[in-house]
């Protein structure tokens, strides 16, 4: 017999190009979240825009590196791409990569309008080929089982809801309420059947269990959406909207200590984006609404966003320190 040691798990060698997730761009999503909140904050409280631009500075910089390794991985490591493409939840994650490139055009928009829509322009773009092939795979051929449902499965359908927020103030109307119309639509559809896996079969695992933040994001953005299509009334359909936020945060909140137990992956993002869609209308409710209480508590939820942002990104740095990242599953 062979004296020779069997390796580890953690010893065979592998590639981490190849174990670059499609989850990384929920990195971006969570910052260009960041800064829209801060700027919403900026208008709110009549700070300056010192802290909104360096966070879409950050934010670029990020999309730009993992767009590179991202592509990079297609091109070199076109089977593995392939087969993450092909995976039942990691497909959900791909539009975050369109959804990416929207919310930075809002971000651009207030000091770069002309970047903004050409960064629009591809992102809204790209947003509807990526719903419409995602939508593809889920009613083609492929096996996929009720664990393989998950509130990641919104992100599709929030992308949608967010093309209005740089579309119409640059003139794209008719397009925005196309695509609004069509991540509504989704968003009932999908939130039937995530109700449905929570409720009915095993829980979550445990790298997907941060994704029950996400149900906050449809409501909350689709609000910020109606806002911009409707001309900035609060009229009832937008006070259903919050009013829907509000309550799914309340059911997030009761599921807060089974997250705080779980370990650190990069699915932890998915707290991010919600949050900051959340800071955002709150804010925006309270300037329609004179509301103090409101104006307090989207103060509150900035803070929380800052605190989960720190926190992410200083996880982050740690698990890439520890070499805990861009590993086989």
């Amino acid at each position: 017999m062979s004296d020779t040691p069997i390796p580890t798990r953690s010893e065979v060698p592998f590639s981490r190009l190849a174990h670059f997730p499609v989850t990384f761009f929920a990195c971006v999503m969570g910052l260009a979240g960041l800064t829209l909140a801060l700027h919403r904050a900026e208008l709110s409280f009549g700070w300056g825009n010192t802290a909104s631009s360096a966070a879409l500075a950050v934010t670029l910089m990020v999309f730009v590196l993992i767009s590179a390794v991202f592509t990079m991985k297609a091109l070199r490591k076109t089977k593995d791409f392939a087969a993450e493409w092909h995976h039942p939840v990691k497909l959900a994650f791909f539009p975050a990569i369109s959804i990416s490139l929207l919310l930075i055009s809002a971000a651009l928009l207030p000091m770069a309008e002309g970047i903004a829509r050409i960064v629009w322009l591809v992102g809204a773009t790209a947003q509807g080929a990526l719903t419409l092939a995602v939508l593809s795979g889920w009613i083609g051929h492929r096996p996929f089982q009720p664990m393989h449902i998950s509130p990641a499965w919104f992100i599709p359908a929030v992308g949608n809801v967010v093309v209005p927020i740089a579309g119409i103030p640059l003139g794209f109307a008719e397009t925005s309420w196309m695509f609004f119309s069509a991540g509504l639509m989704f968003w009932v559809v999908l939130l039937t059947l995530v109700m449905n896996r929570l409720i009915f079969h095993d829980p979550l695992p445990a790298r997907l269990y941060p994704t029950l933040v996400i149900l906050l994001a449809p409501p909350a953005v689709a609000f910020l959406g109606w806002l911009q299509l409707n001309g900035g009334v609060l009229d009832p359909m937008a006070r259903v909207l919050y009013g829907l936020t509000l309550v799914f945060l309340g059911l997030v909140l009761t599921q807060a200590p089974g997250l705080i137990r779980l370990p650190f992956a990069i699915s932890w993002w998915a707290l991010s984006f919600p949050v900051a869609g959340l800071t955002i209308a709150t804010l925006r409710f309270a300037e329609l609404s004179g509301s103090r209480a409101h104006l307090i508590a989207g103060s509150i939820f900035l803070a929380a966003l800052c605190v989960i942002m720190a926190g992410l990104v200083a996880r982050t740095v740690l698990a890439i320190l520890r070499d805990e990242i861009c590993r086989p599953e």
